[in-house]
């Protein structure tokens, strides 16, 4: 498939037999994608597996672009990084399922693919252009980083040698992996080795690798996974450390970042390691692991006549360097030197062209803690093991995003009518309003100072976060749930309520309504115990006792 003129955008029809066929893998796996390079086409996609299943011409044609490091990367041998492209087609019916259990950072990503990307490139005297250029892509929605790093690792190497063959069995091996669950234990066979690992949902969190052995009784599995998404933030940052805060501040802020590297492998370690700066709370902006002039997106993201988009692109082509020379913050990675960079006012381009460091004019709200920098740097001149600074850095940033997020989350909680307020026979109330004066007046008693010692402008950062996308993804969720939550106490109250009692004296057309309504909960599911959606039932059955034959043959009919 050659990249050229693009048709409009494909219109996903769902293929039964191939759904019946690859229902299972088609929930941890969209696509295995081949890509190589034609000498007469460019990047080709060569192969998709398994055979039927769909993707768009522009998918295709972004897969193959984003497949291959920039020609001035020089990445010979084997490369491994990882991409992000959107997508229209629609979660499977198992992702959202899984999704409602799931924490937020481990969910389905309803609206991109995750690429992991295996490319070899080696000379080869018998090839025309002197050597063999090829990627293995495995698509994915679920950000299973390190599981999927692994899997990749297995499997494009064993095709290398082994040809089609060995993607065809691993698909027919995924295909046989367990039911996507979140909360659960997992073994994942494929290719002759199996991967073992654990997915939390919202109630468990994380556990240990010893926790993953003893429960599911296993001592000879081989690859174990102790945590199935994350990254080692450490190894990212390492020349970045003195500016951990600021870089806390501008990922919390969904600040317009580029970063600029010299291999996709670099841009994609960080630019994950960025969005992971503010767990639990999720980065909900848009961002590219690793970005190419190529891309379909590439010029809604460079377009100068708006501000610049929030998202954090990365990129590895010097063409970026005068394309996003507008954009505010720009973080200029070495060459694998363990150098400190330097914090430079965003001005000369040459500048930019030649000297690592972050480039930009942005002033952080709070105090950057400088105990935490020092024993990070102590741990540098002490060769201490990154695994250990990661857990520090993660610590830290932990408690420094709890210590913000933890009086929103109170105050949140202070919106919820009372329960006096709530009656079983009219619609439940909604949330109180969510009053930014009112929300930093409780900061007075009840504010970040309680948990962190960081001194600074913390209004001033609040306000700033308000007008960010990762608030309105938090405000609106945190919204749903006190919604859910009133709805669940109105319809507990309904359950245990007389409601043959309160239909004495009621018009005919009041109880049908309330009959109709019950009918519809029912329905749909509600945000209830089992307990009582059968007592919810049972009042449905009260109600039809009162009614007149005749409405519930009309009632009876129209159902």
């Amino acid at each position: 498939m050659a990249c050229g003129k693009q048709q409009p955008d494909d219109i996903f029809v769902c293929d039964e037999e191939f759904e019946a066929k690859w229902s299972r893998f088609s929930d941890w796996l969209h696509c295995i994608c081949v890509v190589t390079f034609d000498l007469e086409l460019g990047q080709a996609m060569e192969r998709v597996y398994p055979p039927g299943v769909q993707l768009s011409d522009q998918e295709k044609c972004n897969i193959c672009y984003l497949a291959f490091p920039d020609s001035n990367s020089g990445c010979m041998g084997d490369t491994q990084f990882h991409v992000r492209l959107r997508s229209r087609a629609p979660l499977t019916p198992q992702q959202l399922i899984y999704n409602e259990d799931s924490v937020s950072t481990l969910r389905a990503d309803p609206t991109h693919y995750w690429g992991f990307v295996y490319f070899r490139q080696v000379k080869d005297s018998t090839l025309p252009r002197g050597y063999f250029q090829k990627s293995i892509i495995l698509l994915t929605r679920l950000p299973f980083i390190n599981l999927y790093y692994k899997v990749i690792q297995l499997i494009a190497p064993r095709h290398f040698e082994d040809g089609e063959s060995s993607l065809e069995a691993a698909c027919h091996d995924i295909n046989r992996w367990p039911e996507l669950n979140a909360g659960q234990n997992i073994l994942l066979p494929v290719l002759g080795s199996v991967f073992q690992s654990y997915i939390p949902n919202q109630q468990t969190g994380k556990v240990t690798r010893s926790d993953i052995v003893k429960q599911v009784h296993s001592p000879n599995v081989p690859h174990i996974i102790v945590c199935i998404q994350d990254v080692n933030v450490f190894d990212a940052l390492s020349s970045l450390i003195s500016h951990l805060h600021l870089l806390w501040e501008l990922v919390l802020t969904a600040e317009p970042i580029v970063v600029m590297a010299s291999s996709p492998t670099e841009c994609s370690a960080l630019v994950q390691a960025l969005t992971y700066l503010i767990q639990p709370l999720p980065y909900s902006a848009e961002y590219r692991p690793y970005f190419t002039i190529h891309d379909s997106e590439f010029k809604e993201f460079t377009r100068k006549q708006f501000n610049p988009p929030y998202v954090i692109l990365g990129v590895t082509n010097p063409f970026f360097t005068k394309t996003l020379q507008h954009w505010p913050h720009t973080i200029k990675l070495g060459d694998s030197t363990p150098v400190k960079t330097k914090l430079r006012k965003l001005g000369s381009i040459k500048h930019l062209d030649s000297a690592p460091g972050v480039y930009t004019q942005y002033k952080p709200y709070l105090e950057k803690d400088k105990a935490i920098i020092k024993k990070l740097h102590n741990g540098i001149r002490t060769d201490r093991p990154s695994e250990v600074q990661t857990a520090m850095v993660k610590r830290h940033l932990l408690e420094l995003t709890q210590s913000f997020m933890i009086p929103l989350e109170r105050y949140m909680a202070s919106l919820m009518p009372l329960q006096k307020n709530i009656s079983p026979f009219r619609s439940p109330p909604v949330p109180n309003p969510f009053n930014p004066e009112d929300f930093f007046t409780s900061l007075q008693q009840a504010g970040p100072q309680l948990t962190s010692g960081i001194k600074g402008d913390w209004i001033g950062l609040y306000k700033h976060f308000f007008r960010t996308p990762n608030f309105s993804t938090w405000f609106h969720e945190r919204h749903s749930d006190l919604t859910n939550k009133l709805q669940a106490l109105q319809l507990e109250a309904l359950a245990e309520s007389d409601l043959k009692e309160w239909s004495v004296g009621k018009k005919e057309v009041e109880i049908v309504d309330m009959v109709l309504k019950l009918r519809d909960v029912l329905k749909n599911n509600p945000p209830v115990a089992d307990n009582t959606r059968t007592l919810l039932a049972r009042r449905l059955d009260d109600l039809n006792c009162v009614l007149q034959d005749d409405m519930k043959a009309i009632l009876n009919a129209a159902t």
